[in-house]
């Protein structure tokens, strides 16, 4: 074996799921002991690219890959998880996938525990062999003390604060012998600042006995303070592979960002009421939505202190990379994550911490997790788009007795669902149907239908279009933008994806680090975006980055 041979190469590495290619001609290696920083924006192909190395049945599932991937110079094909796992590849995945009613010593030993043999199992098998207890948590012990963190190896995983478990997992990886290569996913997302902080020091330890590590982090600032080369990925394909000497945030970020779009394409149309720009409509009485020194405890999604307005019928865009605080601030406006600060709509307080408020109040939500908390999703579509307006308004109710009892109105109902299955292209079989027998995109258009028949001031939207085709995505902004535009309502639309945002909205406002970094207009230049997004504004510091890079 050659010892300038790269441990891991991928070569022409190609992806569709149903027509739709998301991974394109993707070259790449990584030596023994390097670590490669793996960055993208949601959706750029980062987590397919690592089910497709890792094995995951996903991938075979849906026609395979094309290219070839090698592995110490041999070209492997692996067909599960185990394949990867004996080869010496290990990844810990954004979810945690730790057995709750399990210790963090029988997690990390799972399916390799040391067994005491008897002369019963001599002839029955492991089945009647016993474990040696001490020698596994020994071995837990010093996995986890590898990590420098203190655990104890008799703690349950239901137990365990989220920072624990994500050690926990990593220990169970590290612990394996002959691992070669290590796959970490978003590992600090959900650690506190000096959990992550002794976590980096980790994996600088363990590339130093050789083991590769590809890290996949959104947090721009650690990825150029661990990583050795840095690779850029943009919808499916490999943007930069450059060596991390001197190389800065906003380099990365501009280059996840991509070219600008051209100014004429931003906005197709706008509301009569919305702002044609960043600058304030004026009057102080236009402001529907006033947030001051807003917090929110939403894990992995912390909002440390943040303030905007937004105002009378405007389509307000809140953007930024995964884990920086975006989803929180309409969670927790909402009630469903403890949160603190001030939020005024149309001049009044709202009760933070408490949902019913937040409704009675005339605001609307669709989460970022439809399944979750948008739907029911074993009942009827005709019950889950009016279930909103029954529970705040009372509508879609007969009285009966005098007002004794109320019972649904089934046929307004069902007219109330047929005019939005009409309106939205929601492909069903009627309003009877139930919502978890649809489609991603369908149960996103039910979602939409549910908060639009409350009627609200304002309508907060997460992520909506996170998951659909790209036909669906296109009815859904577009029913946004005609109902903002016909109705005059206020939305705020949360996503990941920044060309999404300067589609539609007249300003938008980029949290970094549970911040806003800068509200600028959708026009602005992918520059501007980048160094917001990378947690750096301020005009000086812009104009070193565009001097230095010779943008535009």
């Amino acid at each position: 074996m050659e010892h300038d041979e790269p441990l891991l190469r991928l070569e022409h590495v190609s992806k569709e799921f149903y027509g739709t290619t998301v991974l394109s001609d993707v070259n790449f290696s990584i030596n023994r002991g390097e670590i490669l920083g793996l960055v993208g924006e949601n959706g750029a192909g980062k987590t397919t690219l690592m089910h497709i190395l890792f094995g995951m049945p996903v991938i075979a599932d849906t026609g395979g890959y094309g290219g070839r991937i090698y592995l110490d110079g041999n070209a492997v094909a692996f067909r599960s998880p185990f394949d990867a796992l004996d080869a010496g590849i290990g990844m810990v995945h954004q979810e945690f996938s730790l057995i709750p009613g399990f210790t963090a010593c029988e997690n990390i030993l799972l399916n390799r525990e040391p067994l005491r043999h008897s002369p019963a199992a001599e002839v029955f098998g492991d089945r009647l062999s016993t474990l040696r207890r001490p020698e596994m948590t020994a071995r837990a012990a010093r996995a986890i003390g590898n990590l420098g963190v203190k655990i104890d190896p008799s703690d349950l995983a239901s137990e365990m604060p989220v920072g624990h478990k994500q050690f926990t997992e990593i220990a169970r990886e590290i612990d394996r012998d002959e691992v070669k290569l290590l796959v970490l996913d978003e590992p600090t997302a959900v650690l506190t600042e000096s959990e992550a902080e002794i976590l980096l020091n980790v994996i600088k330890a363990i590339a130093g006995k050789g083991i590769a590590v590809i890290f996949i982090s959104h947090r721009l600032r650690e990825v150029t303070e661990i990583s050795h080369r840095v690779l850029v990925l943009r919808d499916g394909s490999v943007i930069k592979d450059v060596p991390n000497r001197e190389l800065t945030v906003p380099d990365i970020a501009f280059w996840m960002v991509g070219r600008d779009m051209d100014e004429g394409k931003v906005r197709e149309k706008r509301c009569p009421h919305t702002p044609a720009s960043g600058v304030s409509l004026g009057a102080g009485d236009q402001d529907v939505l006033r947030v001051e020194k807003l917090w929110v405890d939403m894990p992995g999604e912390t909002v440390r202190d943040v303030s905007f307005t937004v105002e009378q019928g405007e389509i307000f865009g809140i953007g930024g990379l995964a884990g920086q605080g975006k989803l929180g601030i309409p969670n927790g406006i909402m009630g469903l994550y403890a949160a603190g600060g001030w939020v005024f709509l149309e001049g009044k307080p709202v009760n933070l911490g408490n949902a019913r408020a937040a409704l009675d109040a005339g605001m609307a939500f669709v989460s970022e997790d439809r399944r979750g908390v948008g739907l029911l999703l074993d009942e009827s579509l005709d019950w889950n788009i009016a279930f909103g307006a029954m529970q705040t308004r009372g509508a879609y109710l007969k009285s009966w007795l005098g007002g004794l009892f109320r019972l649904r109105d089934e046929k307004a109902m069902q007219r109330l669902a047929d005019e939005y299955i009409k309106k939205l292209e929601i492909k069903c079989t009627g309003p009877k149907q139930p919502a978890k027998e649809l489609s991603g995109g369908n149960q996103q258009k039910v979602c939409l239908s549910k908060a639009f028949a409350l009627n609200p001031r304002l309508l907060f939207v997460s992520e909506p279009t996170r998951g659909i085709d790209v036909g669906a995505k296109k009815i859904v902004l577009d029913t946004l933008r005609s109902y903002n535009w016909e109705r005059g309502t206020t939305i705020v639309i949360v996503s990941s994806e920044l060309e999404e945002l300067r589609s539609i909205c007249g300003r938008i406002a980029i949290i970094a680090e549970g911040r806003v970094a800068g509200i600028i207009p959708p026009d602005s230049s992918a520059a501007e975006f980048g160094l917001l997004m990378s947690g750096i504004s301020g005009q000086d510091s812009r104009r070193n980055y565009e001097r230095r890079n010779q943008v535009p």
